[in-house]
């Protein structure tokens, strides 16, 4: 297991636009994506192991995650995107604010509705 990061880091589920990735990227924050890391077809289980391994902030619009962290505090952070929320561009703003406003230890545990 790596040492926890000094910056968030993000990790996009496969239900968060490809764009977002790449728009984070640009602004020099780390981001790995659901596809990249060959994580498409397996469970949340999967992916909470992924991002807790890796200490990762989850982005996702699956309220699946939203469940899991009702119940449990033992995550890095979960960022939550409503349907409902507005453009990519909307999104991009909401991730760099919390990439700017907190660190990796202030994240953890906790959960961030975009």
């Amino acid at each position: 297991m790596s040492h926890a990061p000094d910056r968030i880091r993000f990790h996009l589920d496969e239900n968060i636009d490809p764009a977002i990735a790449n728009s984070l990227r640009r602004h020099g924050i780390d981001v790995t994506t659901t596809v990249q890391e060959g994580l498409r077809t397996q469970d949340d289980d999967a992916q909470l192991a992924f991002i807790r391994a890796e200490h990762r902030v989850m982005v996702s619009r699956d309220t699946g995650f939203l469940r899991f962290a009702r119940s449990n505090s033992d995550h890095p952070g979960i960022v939550f995107v409503s349907s409902s929320h507005g453009s990519i561009g909307d999104v991009i703003k909401g991730l760099v604010i919390i990439y700017e406003a907190l660190l990796p230890n202030e994240m953890e545990g906790r959960v961030e509705f975009l």
